[in-house]
């Protein structure tokens, strides 16, 4: 051999999973020196995306979970997949595969990964129980349910044991199989690693409310067959049963550890084989990585570590200098229309932490702040109803807010967040271990022009892409100082904003979610895209919230057309246009309010909202108020709210115009217009202004020579008054003039955002808002009236429709004889003579009554 020859390096890694397909991408990235990489799975496939496992059931093929295959192009790397290392000889530092191929190494690493485990009871292993962790798991139960369906000849009945990330994740994929699903925990909450009681009270309502049973508290003890020897039913340790033709089991994962075992490796006695901080195991030549290591006496079953193990065994065995600094278990579930995140110090176990907690049990939001003892240090988090904040946050743990706390809490439309740059070091994806300054670092020296770029070069947002906006912002702080155009890409699925993808859906005429993003996306699309295209194909389109794929498009409240409230009820509120209501319907309200036992109040809007209904109940609630003419007042869309007025010239001795009527007339005009916010209007008499007009989206005041028009206002954390954007308006230019307002936002307004800001960034302000609507400065009024009018022509209320839809009703089935049985955890106490949700001192002091009982109760 020629002496100057550089000497190979032969690496085995044995696992072909994410963990492994990073490490040997950070090889490969970081060295260019001989070296014969052999990678060995026991799947028959190139490594996946198992983060993205539950796209399978909305439409991902293999192919497109399989992570980048250039990796094993390389001349260095080679991929024996569907073979098995069944033996490490130490000593000859060698490997023996199933296949007998023996394989020598100078540095072997393990990346088994882990197992499912089941829970170890009786029938733990009849046909139609699974586990979810590979692609094998996901099409063989893709395969059963469609069979079993079949043979049964109705919808299946599933259960899900283990309420945990995975197994709300399971649950998605169920019900998106359209089985009715069950979500069996066996502590006090959902996702009790990652959220307090709080939280995880509030993710139950929404889990619940999109039409997922949970039961916590609940341990099954046996799993029973049914005469074919399939699971038919669980039994509970309090003697219960529920009936379920397919179960899948999420209760954790175990350490694949019996090589290193047999190999006689230190192994903890929990499992895992034990790892200093630079991924080294008790023998100097092998290096363990995610799963499978335990560091610190843990083992998690998190990507973010996995592969920051991947990152630093790779530097290590080129002889660089890198320590794995401990578990980041920050995490965030991904489930449609359910938004969830934990991160950092979330339970407050930092000696003397404090909690800045908001809640909104109407909106069905909960977050918290752990802060340090004097509340300027960031320690961790809980997001849940409302995780929009999680990209910037969670980079900012072990840092300095430098604002109050609360602005960070705010709901969207109030105090926003204190902007400026992240540190350097901090970590704006956890999946890949990538810090601010590495992407500043991507944009300015590696010439990366967008969010799509920096995912290319850094990986940042390449795993589970909860970081994607907080790298966008990033990535658009500093393209700004270069003097570059920074992306307003609606999301990393869309290269267009929601101004550009409406008028690309409108002008190409598609009608689903899935034939838009085949042209002119990518992916499976986000909890950013799905719901912002929801209103667009309303607008356009104007199909059923619930039809088709839209149902699954939808945002929490959307699911169940009604507003879930703090105890898991929902409200009822029906239209009242201009607050105009007959006796008859009075009476209506009040036997329906008084049959189903509804706390009854007078909202702001001028309409009359009913508390306290059971998700069963809904639709036999509905069917009584739209047989007697009633109709949806979507309380719950992002869409027209009310047209909220006085009683103007009809019985007012100050009122120059009829206020009423003209309320009538808009509310009856616009109702059902879906946008991308809530919209309200009101309408005065006259200049006393008794409909509080000036604090709404749209503003009408009639003086004696017509009507005066205001746009953009808005109540909330940060109150604006609407601006008059024109005088002594007709009946007809009136009604014109706010068609145009509406449809030209509707149009060109980003998601969620609120007519106020939406005007004060208009190019020319109020008088370039005026010139496009009335002197047609931009060609499209006439396109923009016929918008209008037909949204006006296709009308047709939710409710009514859904009550004579037998397949969108099955969405408001609730658990076996629920009518029967209501939800014992529904405890009220009587005030003012109505029944309210009682208060948790309540509970405990008792005399409180029980849904569905007739217990006294205490004034």
């Amino acid at each position: 051999m020629n002496e100057n020859t550089e000497p190979v390096m032969r690496v085995v890694v044995v696992g072909a999973g994410m963990v492994a397909h990073r490490f040997v991408e950070s090889v490969l990235s970081q060295s260019e020196g001989a070296m014969l990489i052999t990678v060995i799975g026991d799947e028959d496939r190139h490594p996946y995306d198992r983060v993205g496992l539950t796209g399978y059931f909305s439409g991902s093929t293999p192919g497109e979970l399989t992570l980048d295959p250039e990796v094993f192009e390389d001349e260095r790397v080679t991929l024996l997949p569907g073979d098995r290392v069944v033996r490490i000889d130490r000593r000859a530092q060698t490997v023996v595969t199933r296949s007998r191929h023996e394989i020598g190494y100078d540095a072997l690493v393990l990346a088994t990964g882990s197992y499912a485990a089941r829970v170890a009871v009786d029938g733990a292993d009849l046909p139609g129980c699974f586990v979810y962790r590979t692609l094998d798991d996901v099409q063989e139960l893709r395969r059963f349910v469609q069979h079993r369906s079949g043979e049964l000849g109705r919808p299946l009945r599933g259960a899900v044991i283990g309420g945990g990330l995975l197994g709300l994740e399971a649950a998605g994929a169920l019900q998106g199989l359209d089985v009715d699903c069950t979500v069996v925990q066996s502590s006090d909450r959902l996702m009790s690693a990652q959220l307090d009681l709080a939280g995880g009270g509030m993710l139950r309502r929404l889990i619940e409310a999109r039409g997922i049973a949970v039961r916590t508290e609940s341990r099954t003890t046996r799993l029973d067959p049914d005469e074919s020897g399939a699971v038919t039913a669980l039994e509970f340790q309090d003697g219960s049963f529920h009936r379920a033709d397919v179960v899948i089991f999420t209760v954790g994962v175990r350490p694949r550890d019996e090589l290193a075992r047999n190999a006689q490796l230190e192994v903890h006695p929990r499992g895992g084989v034990l790892i200093d901080d630079r991924c080294r195991t008790s023998d100097p030549a092998i290096l363990a990585i995610g799963e499978v290591a335990n560091f610190d006496g843990r083992s998690v079953g998190l990507v973010a570590p996995g592969y920051a193990m991947a990152e630093v065994a790779a530097t290590r065995l080129l002889g660089g200098d890198a320590t794995f600094p401990g578990y980041d278990e920050s995490a965030k579930l991904k489930l449609s229309g359910v938004d969830v995140a934990s991160f950092g110090d979330a339970f407050a176990q930092t000696p003397n932490a404090l909690d800045v907690v908001y809640a909104d049990p109407v909106a069905g939001v909960y977050k918290k702040l752990v802060l340090s003892d004097d509340a300027q240090t960031l320690l961790g988090g809980i997001l849940v109803g409302d995780a929009a904040a999680y990209g910037s946050l969670r980079p900012l743990v072990g840092a300095r807010l430098g604002a109050d706390p609360v602005a960070y809490l705010m709901p969207e439309g109030g105090v926003e967040a204190p902007g400026g740059a992240l540190p350097d070091e901090a970590v704006v994806c956890s999946c890949s271990n990538v810090t601010a300054g590495r992407i500043r670092q991507a944009v300015h020296e590696e010439g990366c022009m967008d969010a799509g770029a920096v995912k290319a070069c850094t990986k940042a947002g390449a795993t589970c892409g909860s970081c994607v906006l907080m790298v966008k912002k990033v990535v658009g702080q500093e393209l700004t100082k270069l003097g570059q155009t920074v992306s307003n890409a609606l999301c990393e699925h869309f290269d267009m904003s929601r101004r550009q993808l409406f008028d690309a859906v409108r002008v190409s005429e598609l009608s689903t979610f899935s034939a838009v993003i085949e042209r002119f996306g990518r992916g499976r699309g986000c909890d950013i895209c799905k719901p912002a295209l929801a209103s667009i194909l309303s607008v356009l389109v104007g199909a059923h919230v619930l039809d088709g794929e839209n149902a699954t498009l939808q945002d929490t409240n959307d699911h169940v057309m009604a507003n879930m409230q703090k105890d898991g009820t929902y409200s009822v509120v029906p239209r009242m246009p201009g607050g105009e209501v007959t006796p008859a319907g009075l009476v209506v309200i009040g036997q329906v309010a008084e049959d189903f036992g509804l706390y009854t109040k007078l909202t702001g809007g001028q309409r009359i909202d009913m508390f306290g209904a059971r998700l069963e109940q809904l639709p036999l609630i509905w069917q009584r108020l739209v047989d007697a003419g009633f109709e949806s007042g979507q309380a719950y869309g992002k869409s027209l709210r009310t047209v909220k007025s006085c009683v103007g010239s009809t019985w007012c001795r100050y009122g120059v115009l009829d206020s009423v009527g003209m309320a009538v007339r808009l509310e009856l005009r616009y109702r059902g217009l879906r946008a991308p916010h809530k919209l309200k209007i009101g309408v005065s008499g006259c200049a006393r202004e008794c409909a509080e007009a000036r604090g709404k989206d749209v503003g009408v005041i009639a003086t004696e020579t017509g009507w005066n028009m205001y746009v953009g206002g808005n109540g909330g954390f940060t109150p604006r008054h609407a601006e008059l954007l024109a005088s002594d308006l007709s009946d007809d230019e009136l009604i014109q003039a706010i068609d145009r307002f509406f449809m030209y936002y509707i149009r060109t307004a980003d998601r969620l955002q609120r007519t106020a800001p939406w005007c004060e960034e208009l190019e020319g302000g109020l008088l370039g808002l005026k010139e496009v609507i009335f002197d047609d400065s931009l060609g499209i009024c006439a396109d923009l009236d016929s918008a209008m009018a037909r949204h006006v022509d296709n009308y047709e209320d939710e409710w009514a429709a859904t009550l004579r839809d037998p397949q969108k009703l099955k969405r408001f089935e609730s658990f076996v004889n629920a009518a029967e049985t209501p939800d014992p955890s529904l405890a009220y106490v009587a005030t003012r003579g109505q029944l309210r949700p009682a208060t948790a001192e309540e509970r405990e002091a008792g005399g409180v009554m029980i849904a569905g009982t007739t217990l006294e109760v205490r004034r």
